[in-house]
């Protein structure tokens, strides 16, 4: 498998059958075997998570299909291309036929829209989306709180998948609190492969987490991004 990160939350992830293109909205699209299907994943609205752009690559031939979070209204997407538009809500579990079958199912982001957790080519990919331990300095107590036990609860629903590959958030925003959503996910969840997004080009930020104690019983499955562009096989 490929991985790509393009920017922000937006990566390529290329299978010897089907290719995702997950939350894009700016940037380069990598080359890819156009000979594959592509699918585009949008998992909410936001818009550095969402472009109408995405709708563009449908002009460049080749068989294209759309899952989109149901909190992305419909009239966002051309009508021609309704056709090959899914739109799935937390909870949701849809098949789609890309060649390929492939399995999705999506989780409530404590955030907007959905995660999504996909099954194709006997693998599994994890793509949180904005489901994260949104704590924030200067915030009640209670809410963050909240916040912090409805994280847990998707977690909860995720524990005992093996998941191959995973996108997870870790945003410097969040200042000290910065890593708690990746090492829930990590501790209750995990993954064969990690990739960190969301860090709003501050690159040095997974160096930074890998360095907390924390991390020590993963951290070597936490990849380390440094550009954009910057390609994995995994």
């Amino acid at each position: 498998m490929k991985i790509t990160y393009i920017h922000h939350s937006s990566f390529m992830a290329e299978l010897e059958q089907v290719v995702f293109l997950f939350d894009y909205f700016e940037g380069e699209i990598p080359d890819y075997d156009k000979e594959k299907p592509l699918l585009v994943l949008a998992s909410h609205r936001h818009g550095d998570h969402f472009s109408k752009e995405i709708f563009r690559l449908a002009e460049e031939g080749g068989k294209v299909g759309y899952l989109l979070s149901d909190d992305i209204w419909r009239r966002q997407v051309p009508e021609e291309l309704l056709g090959r538009t899914v739109f799935i809500g937390p909870g949701e579990e849809k098949s789609l036929d890309m060649g390929e079958t492939v399995k999705v199912k999506a989780f409530r982001s404590t955030d907007e829209g959905v995660a999504f957790l996909i099954e194709a080519e006997g693998k599994t990919i994890y793509h949180a989306g904005d489901l994260n331990n949104w704590v924030w300095e200067g915030e009640r107590e209670e809410d963050n709180r909240r916040m912090s036990e409805r994280y847990h609860e998707e977690l909860d629903k995720l524990a005992g998948t093996h998941i191959d590959v995973a996108f997870m958030l870790i945003d410097p925003r969040q200042e000290k609190d910065f890593y708690l959503g990746m090492d829930d996910f990590m501790r209750k969840v995990g993954a064969d492969v990690v990739f960190p997004m969301h860090f709003w080009e501050d690159f040095g930020v997974t160096e930074r987490f890998k360095a907390l104690a924390c991390s020590e019983g993963y951290r070597d499955r936490v990849k380390e991004i440094h550009r954009r562009g910057e390609s994995f096989e995994v």
